[in-house]
């Protein structure tokens, strides 16, 4: 769906409950990620040399950028400009750059 479509069919209450249940239940490409990753450190413990690796491998170890970007990501970023707040927020939410015009 595009940015335009979403904005002319989805409430501003609407997406805000979204993004509540998000928080609550996560979906998207993050946790895709995550579940790929549980995969991956599996198989590598199925075969990892347990002298070499006495510790067994888990998600941060094969998907290092997954944690990477959640470090330190708690203080909230936020701009006296209200444009370039709402910028910032359309493409954390939609991707793109932050400075795009629409």
């Amino acid at each position: 769906m595009s940015v335009a479509r979403c904005m002319a069919e989805v409430s501003s209450a609407e997406f805000t409950e979204w993004l509540a249940y998000s928080q609550i239940e996560h979906f998207g490409p993050v946790v895709e990620d995550l579940r790929a990753g549980v995969i991956a450190s599996a198989q590598y413990n199925v075969a990892r040399d347990r002298r070499a690796h006495p510790e067994p491998f888990g998600p941060k170890d094969v998907i290092p950028w997954l944690f990477e970007a959640r470090e330190g990501g708690d203080e909230p970023i936020l701009f006296d400009d209200p444009v370039a707040q709402t910028n910032l927020l359309r493409a954390q939410l939609f991707g793109g750059r932050s400075g795009e015009a629409n």
